[in-house]
């Protein structure tokens, strides 16, 4: 050590903003050494002493590294984006929390856009996203196609898209990675379980019109149906907007029908619980009179009464692998062409159905 003290630093110079210079002369280290450290480079060795003088001296002079002028040297923000549709579903909050676990042990910042699954704002948060410069971008994106994202593929800014199995792996040259789940076989998994229950005229709460999951999943509804011989009335197929609203809405328009179904499946789980208010304030019971299937497995699924059998989605883990395979785009380690990648499914039966 140099001799070099805090209080030292405090006389000379008393509103002076601690600088990775303070930081060396403190630590009595070069400021190249310090840099090795703030910037975690793999590449040079630090011994274990010299890295713990480093933190030691970052602490007690209360040094902050300049994130602009770092991201102005390295062409870097260490900044990842999320976008997603609605904040306020726990799918996407649980989802996002899963991405920001990967995220911050690379040691990056992660950033959170909300769409109100409104087509302009998808497109507005690219366009804000492009000009901010941020490093990567994970979104669930419900109106976009794969050209929407090539301003941001040009700028070598990698994106990884969650949502079904839509997009494409090669975008004019460029990769594009996605992670989903197979909607259609997960929706097939619901309605098969309650047909095999006994249900024979089961109601459809398909959601937001105009999206791939409303698209997929009343796909797997109406296959279903076919497969095992059953007629369609498309008056037991409502529209939702994912929310709770659009499933209480649309469970009382089912149950005004005559005869009412017997079953229901939501295709969110905040629909599915819209819909069992519905049967409580109509005076009837889930499962007695309906039968109630959702679907993403949220966290309140397991607490309401009746409890919600659902398809799970595990979307703390598809945040988790879409973080990572933004990391392996970021890192040089992923393959030339995209990737779309499967994750699992589950039905969960509880008490609902």
């Amino acid at each position: 050590m140099t001799g070099y003290s805090v209080n030292d630093l405090k006389k000379s110079s008393p509103k002076k903003v601690p600088t990775q210079a303070d930081v060396a002369r403190l630590a009595g280290v070069s400021q190249a050494m310090v840099s090795y450290v703030l910037n975690d480079n793999s590449n040079i060795s630090v011994p274990p002493e010299t890295r713990q003088r480093i933190l030691d001296a970052i602490e007690e002079l209360g040094y902050m590294p300049n994130k602009v002028a770092r991201s102005l040297r390295t062409r870097k923000t260490k900044t990842i984006a999320c976008v997603v549709p609605d904040i306020t579903n726990p799918f996407h909050t649980v989802f996002a929390r899963g991405i920001q676990d990967v995220v911050e042990r690379h040691g990056y910042d992660l950033i959170l856009y909300n769409t109100d699954r409104i087509p302009h704002k998808e497109r507005a948060s690219l366009r804000l996203l492009q000009q901010g410069r941020v490093d990567g971008i994970i979104m669930t994106a419900l109106h976009l196609t794969a050209e929407d994202f090539l301003p941001l593929l040009r700028l070598n800014i990698p994106v990884v898209v969650q949502g079904p199995n839509v997009m494409p792996l090669q975008v004019e040259g460029f990769p594009l990675d996605s992670v989903h789940v197979n909607d259609v076989a997960a929706a097939r998994a619901a309605v098969s379980y309650l047909i095999e229950r006994g249900h024979r005229r089961i109601g459809l709460i398909a959601g937001q019109k105009d999206t791939p999951p409303r698209r997929q999943r009343e796909l797997g509804y109406w296959q279903t149906l076919a497969e095992y011989g059953l007629a369609v009335d498309e008056k037991l197929i409502q529209d939702g907007d994912f929310r709770e609203e659009g499933g209480y809405q649309g469970m009382r328009a089912l149950l005004a029908l005559s005869p009412r179904p017997t079953a229901v499946f939501a295709a969110s789980d905040l629909m599915a619980v819209g819909a069992l208010v519905a049967i409580k304030e109509a005076g009837l019971k889930a499962p007695d009179d309906v039968a109630v299937v959702g679907f993403d497995d949220i966290p309140i699924a397991k607490l309401i009464s009746p409890a919600l059998t659902t398809i799970a989605q595990f979307e703390d883990k598809l945040g988790q692998r879409s973080a990572e395979m933004l990391f392996d785009r970021l890192n040089g380690t992923a393959p030339e062409e995209g990737r779309r990648e499967e994750m699992p499914y589950q039905l969960v039966v509880r008490d609902s159905a």
